[in-house]
């Protein structure tokens, strides 16, 4: 039988859609092509009309799943919709829907040590490094930029560990303490400690 583009597009989107949610869960190794496709009710043949390869496929599903973390965190305006933010992010909620959640600290760790960075995922940490300003409404840039990503790196790394731990009050503590650390709304570490120098086999 043959299917119309339409068909096609429709049914790509699908796969696409169901391995954003997979490779948020279960990561990219753990996201095999035969169960994805049984999912959505197709062979495991029927991939390769879609996909040239599983890398081509982490590739759109992350695009897919970031897109559906900007949309569903978008840009805040004002002090009380950065604070919004960080405490969603922070929240038991989003530890325990990986699925559906921001995908840098389930897939940050698994595509550096693949060798493989998206440039996916610099997209998404430019955005939620520059709402993590001090200041969100400003340009003031230079310091406030990297104070944005210390902001992001904390919070995607206390998620990855409160996930990783296995008991549950440890895990709200981490949450707790990151999210005091950053002293929403204002969204600023406030000491003074000398940054810690670049490392001169990367430069």
């Amino acid at each position: 039988m043959r299917y119309s583009i339409h068909h096609k597009e429709e049914t790509r989107r699908r796969i696409v859609d169901e391995a954003s949610h997979r490779l948020r869960k279960d990561g990219i190794e753990g996201t095999g092509l035969a169960p994805l496709m049984h999912a959505v009710g197709l062979t495991h043949g029927a991939f390769y009309a879609h996909f040239a390869s599983k890398h081509a496929l982490v590739e759109a599903a992350l695009d897919e799943a970031i897109s559906q973390t900007l949309d569903h965190w978008p840009d805040p305006h004002d002090a009380g919709e950065l604070h919004d933010f960080v405490n969603g992010y922070l929240s038991p909620g989003h530890r325990d829907n990986a699925a559906d959640g921001c995908p840098l600290p389930s897939l940050s760790s698994e595509l550096g040590l693949r060798g493989t960075p998206s440039p996916a995922t610099d997209t998404l940490v430019e955005r939620f490094a520059a709402r993590l300003r001090p200041t969100s409404l400003d340009n003031t840039g230079g310091q406030d930029e990297e104070r944005g990503l210390a902001a992001l790196a904390a919070i995607v790394g206390a998620l990855s560990l409160a996930r990783a731990v296995s008991d549950p009050a440890l895990s709200d503590r981490i949450l707790q303490a990151v999210h005091a650390a950053l002293k929403t709304p204002d969204v600023c570490i406030k000491d003074n400690a000398p940054a810690v120098p670049a490392d001169p086999a990367r430069e």
